[in-house]
């Protein structure tokens, strides 16, 4: 199996889309399944791509966990796991009935759609309340199941408020590692876990690591605004590159 792994059938591709996302994910602290999904859905079928996503973004971020703990507000990030509990099984189910070109489709639009909102500068203004933060959780919760897309909602709340760009970028590590460990939960009681996927994400975590510990090292509070753009160009890139239009993966 471990054979059959390092011979799938566009594997350079899927290390490429992993490394660029550990990039990003390290000096960002976001935007891992928006630059690696898109490009996934063009090599594997979904629920195949997102046990991959699953398996590399346990093992990738392990580096990182220690100061996103020391950064981030681990309350917050528990308020948001309330909600993506809830949201996750109902973006699962959705998945499941999703043809793989239909999918294809889904994450490029989803991607490109709120990367227009991040650049747009619209944000939601007023403070979160419990609530508002439970509910923010499960609409990231349900992009995660039906499209491994969870960040963004949370990016969109996180952006307009006043926390330092370090404490956004250690919740959102945070966030999106408890949203993993709830996917995987959800998927084995499904019965959808599957080894050669899994393995095939567990092989892709080393380059994502590497990657990511680079991200961690460059990255700089006080160039915060110049790291979000790059991050910006690499989704955008990601996110065109896996539009079913171009023929690539067929």
């Amino acid at each position: 199996m471990l054979w059959q792994a390092i011979s799938y059938d566009g594997l350079w591709i899927l290390v490429l889309a992993v490394f660029l996302a550990g990039l990003v994910r390290g000096f960002a602290g976001f935007g891992t399944s928006m630059v690696f999904m898109p490009i996934a859905a063009g090599v594997a079928e979904p629920v195949h791509c997102i046990l991959m996503l699953m398996a590399f973004d346990i093992f990738g971020p392990l580096v990182l966990l220690p100061r996103a703990w020391r950064d981030g507000e681990p309350r917050d990030v528990g308020l948001l796991g309330v909600g993506a509990i809830l949201g996750l099984p109902v973006g699962i189910y959705l998945l499941l009935l999703l043809d793989p070109l239909v999918f294809r489709w889904l994450v490029s639009i989803l991607a490109l759609g709120m990367l227009a909102l991040l650049g747009s500068g619209w944000r939601y203004r007023n403070p979160l309340s419990d609530v508002l933060t439970v509910v923010v959780g499960w609409a990231g919760g349900f992009l995660g199941g039906i499209a491994a897309l969870p960040g963004p909602p949370v990016i969109l709340s996180y952006m307009s408020s006043p926390r330092a760009p370090q404490v956004i970028r250690g919740n959102m590590i945070l966030y999106l590692f408890l949203i993993d460990i709830l996917s995987i939960l959800i998927f084995a009681l499904k019965g959808l876990l599957l080894a050669l996927p899994l393995l095939i994400g567990a092989v892709l975590s080393v380059p994502y690591a590497i990657a990511g510990m680079m991200g961690t090292w460059i990255f700089n509070p006080a160039k915060e605004a110049q790291y979000r753009r790059v991050a910006f160009i690499l989704i955008a890139s990601s996110a065109i590159a896996g539009l079913p239009i171009w023929g690539f993966g067929e």
